[in-house]
């Protein structure tokens, strides 16, 4: 399918054939009629995309803080590895779309084959022929509202929502400055709202064209009547609200709603705009009252609504995203809303490059809403899979399903020069697994797992999708016959990780987790030091997590299972590795804790006893301060210490001595090396199926540990 795209690394912007993106539980599959390019908030984002390294870096400070912040964690050459995979990628545009449902997995049943919806989302409504939305940013377009008109619903329902914030009433005079595509619907709807409507804006263009739809007067910023036409309209009281939809990066917006405000009066920011608010003499004085409009309304970057599909109480939430555009659609279909009047282009989705270049500027022609159009009838022709490079075929072919930026970062760049053939990517988004597969060199780029299950030719897959995946597809690549990597943790419920072993011992193939840390060289270098050892080892590991919030996909128990089963199990399997011996009974405890932004049980101390004798004591931590290195392990046991320092150093204190210890890595290299030389080789797994299975029971038995308050014997 079609789908415009940036290169982020290089700006450039063009039209190319993507695989069509899949569905799961809650989301809706689109075929588009019309895509809205919002010329404000995209220009933005090409601009950014088009800019140099150093430009990317003055318009994103928070993502340098981040780096700088990733560089003191893991180091200059890893984290410079990431932001090279980070620009290295393909960018989807849009987020305001028009088409007709071609398939649903809504959990509400709301959705049909057929229903013309329109669509919201950023990275979800893309200008792209099929789109895949979660269901709580789909609404079903009214019969006698096009597909044109309907295509603007994600910027009417922006609109609404600072409309809403600024409670206008019945004869409210009332502000907007910044003319563009928001500011005109804004016009509108304040309007349609039985309100007095003022504009301002810097273009004499659009000061016309919203004294033609809505606005009752409408003047240019820099007109020197200007205020003494607000005296007049507002009989020298001023405006009740101002609502501000212009981006611009000057402070002048604020400062002039402060000058034009009534006492009392309120500010509603809809744009980007700078927001450095001058105490005196107005805001102070006036007790003006400044509110920021959270673009669709409530739902907006939670990630429970958006993703996860869990709705707002109506009658708590009267007016969420989803009810915004539902009643932004309304008002078209009543005649509130006229949309006609704002559209001026409409280029088919190949010609999106000519649409670009009228909003960076690069074409002279006045404009405001653009549309793009697409071929009608097309679904039946898209495939979700298509090859783009014809490498030769190894004998180890490998097929990976999940590429994020982990897998990307540590995964296939390491199997890449593992001498094995990289056959086929699959993503759940089209554009993602298109980018990846032309990154690393894979022959076929696929949105649908069956195209490497089903496929003879690929004998190893790779897993790397949530972890609420993990076990499905692991037990699909075994009956397949296939090896397979799967990232942590093995399975996130008994029944699931059962479901494995079944797969397992009815299949040749082999099994590799991604338990990374006991491959790293450091860590070998300790376990040789204690090898000929026969007496038990004490193990202790302090890992200063830091937080994550509950909001995260990671902590969703449906979804990422928590930490416990999420990233814990990483620690469990390393105790295993030094302490050579199975363990047999866990005990934890975790704190009280009254902070409802944090989970208890993200602070934790587990102990665990081992078979032959060993105790490991892990204490897991998410409340510490992250100028402290995140890992801190040491092993105990025959007069010798061994400690390992974040992996980034560690020692070995032995005869009064101190052996000082070099690491270059968590050992995800050195892991995936080793399970493709088992592959090549015939050799045992990596790590034994039955150490695999212990680190994933020994997780569960410590949920139950928490519920119970007693120790856990894992069998």
């Amino acid at each position: 399918m079609k789908q415009v795209i940036q290169n982020f690394k290089s700006g450039e912007l063009y039209v190319d054939e993507v695989p069509l993106p899949s569905i799961s539980e809650g989301m809706v599959l689109v075929e588009n009629e019309f895509s809205l390019i919002s010329a404000g908030t995209e220009r933005g984002t090409v601009k950014v995309g088009k800019a140099s390294l150093i430009g990317k870096a003055k318009q994103r400070p928070d993502l340098v803080a981040q780096v700088l912040q990733n560089i003191k964690k893991e180091g200059l050459k890893a984290t410079l590895d990431k932001v090279r995979t980070k620009l290295d990628s393909l960018k989807a545009l849009g987020y305001s779309t028009s088409g007709v449902v071609i398939a649903s997995m809504d959990t509400n049943n709301r959705f049909q084959v057929g229903d013309r919806v329109a669509c919201a989302g950023q990275d979800y409504a893309s200008h792209s022929e099929i789109v895949a939305i979660p269901q709580n940013l789909v609404a079903k377009i009214p019969d006698n509202v096009s597909f044109e008109d309907a295509s603007y619903t994600t910027l009417g329902a922006i609109a609404l929502q600072g409309v809403r914030q600024s409670e206008p009433t019945l004869g409210d005079n009332v502000c907007v400055i910044g003319l563009g595509l928001l500011g005109q619907i804004t016009c509108q709807l304040l309007k349609a709202n039985g309100c007095n409507v003022f504009g301002i804006d810097l273009s004499s263009r659009l000061v016309d064209l919203a004294k033609e739809t809505a606005a009752d007067n409408a003047m240019l910023r820099n007109d020197s009547n200007l205020l003494a036409s607000v005296d007049e309209f507002t009989n020298g009281h001023g405006f009740d609200s101002i609502i501000i939809t212009a981006a611009a990066p000057s402070n002048d917006p604020i400062e002039l709603s402060a000058v034009i405000a009534r006492k009392k009066g309120k500010i509603v920011v809809v744009g980007a705009v700078k927001m450095d608010i001058p105490r005196d003499p107005h805001f102070f004085r006036k007790e003006l009252d400044l509110r920021m409009s959270c673009s669709y309304g409530p739902g907006r970057y939670d990630v429970n609504y958006e993703e996860n599909g869990n709705d707002y109480p109506y009658a708590y939430v009267r007016w969420t995203e989803q009810r915004n555009m539902e009643a932004f659609l309304k008002l078209i279909s009543n005649g509130s809303v006229n949309l006609k009047p704002l559209t001026t282009h409409v280029f088919d989705i190949i010609d999106a490059e000519k649409a670009y270049d009228i909003v960076l500027g690069k074409v002279e022609e006045s404009s405001i809403g653009i549309l793009l159009k697409y071929p009608e009838g097309n679904s039946e022709k898209i495939t979700s899979k298509f090859k783009i490079n014809t490498n030769k075929t190894e004998n180890i072919n490998v097929g990976f399903i999940g590429a994020g930026s982990f897998a990307q970062s540590y995964l296939i760049p390491n199997v890449k020069s593992g001498g094995v053939s990289l056959d086929t990517v699959v993503t759940t988004k089209g554009i993602t697994s298109k980018n990846v597969a032309q990154k690393f060199g894979f022959n076929n780029t696929s949105s649908n797992s069956e195209d490497v299950m089903c496929n003879k030719d690929i004998n190893t897959v790779f897993i790397a999708t949530p972890h609420n995946s993990h076990a499905q597809y692991t037990i699909e690549a075994l009956k397949a016959n296939k090896n397979v990597f799967v990232e942590k943790p093995l399975a996130m419920t008994p029944d699931e990780l059962d479901a494995v072993e079944t797969a397992y011992k009815t299949s040749d193939s082999k099994l590799m987790v991604g338990f990374n840390r006991r491959f790293a060289d450091v860590s070998k270098t300790i376990k040789k030091a204690f090898e000929n050892l026969t007496e038990p080892v004490f193990v202790n590991i302090r890992v200063n997590a830091g937080f994550i919030p509950k909001e995260h996909w990671t902590q969703n128990p449906q979804l990422g299972g928590g930490r416990i089963i999420g990233e814990m199990c990483h620690f469990i399997d390393l105790m295993q590795y030094f302490t050579d011996s199975e363990p047999v009974r866990v005990y934890a405890e975790c704190i009280n804790i009254s902070n409802d932004k944090m989970k208890a049980d993200d602070n934790i101390s587990i102990i665990v006893k081992f078979k032959n004798g060993s105790v490991g004591n892990l204490n897991y931590l998410a409340n510490g301060d992250k100028s402290l290195p995140k890992e801190l392990i040491e092993v105990f046991g025959g007069g010798k210490i061994g400690r390992i320092h974040d992996f980034r150093s560690g020692e070995i204190h032995e005869r009064n001595k101190t052996t000082k210890l070099k690491s270059t890595s968590k050992g995800h290299k050195q892991e995936v090396e080793a399970f493709l030389s088992a592959l090549k080789e015939g050799k045992e797994n990596p790590i034994s199926f039955e150490s695999i299975c212990l680190t994933t029971k020994a997780t569960f038995k410590i949920i139950d540990s928490l519920k119970t308050g007693l120790p856990q014997n894992i069998s």
